[in-house]
C-alpha cells in the first residue's frame, strides 16, 4: 500500500512538472496559439480556480489544477473533440477531459459576478467618456447586442434551437463597454428567440427601467427603441437624424468587435460546441469570463497574428447576428 502511495505522488509530481515546463516555455510562439493566454494569466486563472479543482485523494492520481485549466483551454482554443485535447496531454483520456473541461467551465461560471457586471456609480463617468471619444454620443453606457453560438442539434426539442440563418445555435445576449470588456452576459436561450424578447426578460431590462444604471443602452434596429436604450431612425429624414445614425453605428459597432474579438480567442465559439445546450451555455458564460480576464490583465489576442503578440485590441467590424 505505502509503495503504491509512493509511485502515485512520485506520478503527481513528473505530471506537475511536465505541465509546468509546457506552460513556462514563453519562447515558443506557439504556446501562445495553444492556449490565447499568456504562461502569467494562465497561473492567475489557476490560483483564482484552485479551491474549485483541487483534490486529494489516495486512491486516484489526481489532476492538479495546473493540468485542467490547461486542458480547457486547449479545447476552447481548438473547438474541437475531446480526443484532440487528450492528444496534447500524454496522461488524459478524452473522458477526462470531457469531465475536465465541465468542472474548470463550472468553477468559471460561478466566478462570474467577479468579472461580469455593470460598472459602479464612479466608474461609470469613466465608461461614458470613453464611448463619447468614439463618435460624440453622450451618456453611453454599454452597448447591447446578440450573437448566434453554433451548436450540435439537441435530441430535445431541437425546432427551438434553429436559428434565422437555418443551424442550430444559442442566442446569447452580451453588453459591453467602449474597452470590448463584456459588462452582461445571458447565455440561456436557443437560437430561435429573438433578441428583443431576450432583452425584455433579462435582469438587466429590469434594472435599467427602475434607474438602477445612470445611463444608455446602445442597440440596433432589432430592439425597442425606449428612454434608455437608443436604436437608430430606421429611414433618417433630416440631416440631424442621419448625423444621430452615424454616431450611433460608429459606437455600437464596439459591441460586434467584442463578438469578433471573443470568437477569435475561443474559436470554439465560432466553429461550434459539440455539446448538450447546457453545456454550451456554461462554455460560453466561462469564456466571457475569460475574454474579461485578458482584458484586465492586458493579455489581449492580437487580432493581426493570432500568436505571439500582445498588442492593444484590432477592430473587427463584423457583424455576427444581422
Amino acid at each position: 500500500m505505502a509503495v503504491n502511495n509512493r509511485r502515485q505522488r512520485r506520478r503527481r509530481r513528473h505530471r506537475q512538472r511536465v505541465a509546468h515546463n509546457r506552460l513556462v516555455d514563453r519562447e515558443n510562439p506557439l504556446e501562445f496559439k495553444r492556449y490565447r493566454f499568456r504562461p502569467d494569466t494562465i497561473l492567475f486563472v489557476v490560483n483564482l480556480l484552485r479551491r474549485f479543482l483541487e483534490r486529494d485523494t489516495l486512491r486516484s492520481c489526481a489532476l492538479t489544477p495546473l493540468l485542467q485549466v490547461m486542458a480547457t483551454l486547449r479545447f476552447l482554443a481548438i473547438g474541437g473533440f475531446y480526443s484532440f485535447v487528450a492528444d496534447t496531454f500524454d496522461s488524459l483520456s478524452p473522458s477526462t477531459v470531457c469531465r475536465t473541461v465541465k468542472d474548470v467551465c463550472h468553477a468559471l461560471c460561478q466566478m462570474s459576478r467577479q468579472f461580469i457586471r455593470m460598472p459602479a456609480r464612479h466608474a461609470a463617468d469613466g465608461v461614458k467618456k470613453h464611448f463619447y471619444s468614439i463618435a460624440g454620443f453622450p451618456n453611453v453606457l454599454g452597448c447591447i447586442d446578440g450573437t448566434y453560438i453554433k451548436i450540435q442539434a439537441p435530441s430535445e426539442n431541437e425546432p427551438d434551437f434553429l436559428n434565422r440563418k437555418g443551424y442550430h445555435s444559442l442566442n446569447v445576449q452580451m453588453i459591453s463597454d467602449g474597452k470590448f470588456r463584456i459588462l452582461n452576459c445571458v447565455a440561456k436561450w436557443p437560437g430561435s428567440v429573438h433578441d428583443s424578447r431576450i432583452y425584455r426578460d433579462s435582469h438587466i431590462s429590469i434594472a435599467f427601467e427602475n434607474g438602477q444604471y445612470p445611463g444608455l443602452l446602445l442597440g440596433d434596429s432589432g430592439y425597442p427603441c425606449k428612454p434608455h436604450l437608443m436604436t437608430p431612425y430606421p429611414v433618417p429624414s433630416s440631416d440631424a437624424e442621419a448625423r444621430f445614425n452615424n454616431a450611433h453605428a460608429r459606437t455600437r459597432v464596439v459591441i460586434e468587435q467584442a463578438f469578433g474579438i471573443l470568437k477569435k480567442r475561443f474559436p470554439c465559439l465560432h466553429s461550434g460546441l459539440r455539446t448538450t445546450p447546457e453545456k454550451a451555455c456554461h462554455i460560453t458564460l466561462a469564456c466571457a469570463v475569460l475574454h474579461n480576464i485578458g482584458i484586465d490583465h492586458n493579455d489581449i489576442l492580437d487580432i493581426d497574428d493570432g500568436v505571439s503578440g500582445y498588442k492593444d485590441v484590432c477592430p473587427i467590424g463584423r457583424n455576427h447576428n444581422s
